[in-house]
């Protein structure tokens, strides 16, 4: 797994990326209420804000980490916004996407370098 500044963790499963949130990030939300994802066949760029979270404390966006195509979405965490809480780093992914260039993936994250991150 890889992560993001944005507290964001990166799947690779051959040329597809599963993208969710770190518990660390979960955490800091509190109770996740709401989640509206991004509609499958959407293209982004990096940084696109692609996904709004809102929860009792704040409302924040999941940004694009790469430049891509969404190919799947967790519908499952549209209904039930509360597993974002329960297992942010499993079963509560966010979206699947297919990139158009897999590199920028070498710029972020392992674990270790994250947990020194939010240490």
């Amino acid at each position: 797994m890889k992560y993001t500044e944005e507290h964001e963790w990166l799947l690779v499963e051959g040329d597809i990326v599963t993208v969710g949130i770190t518990a660390h990030a979960a955490e800091q939300l509190g109770d996740v209420v709401f989640v509206e994802l991004p509609e499958v066949g959407t293209t982004v760029s990096k940084d696109d804000e692609i996904v709004v979270i809102e929860s009792v404390k704040a409302a924040s966006d999941i940004l694009a980490p790469l430049d891509g195509e969404i190919v799947e979405v967790n519908e499952a965490i549209a209904d039930n916004p509360a597993l974002v809480n329960d297992d942010p780093e499993g079963e509560a992914w966010f979206f699947r996407i297919k990139p158009s260039d897999m590199s920028p993936m070498d710029d972020y994250m392992d674990e270790a370098e994250y947990k020194d991150f939010i240490g």
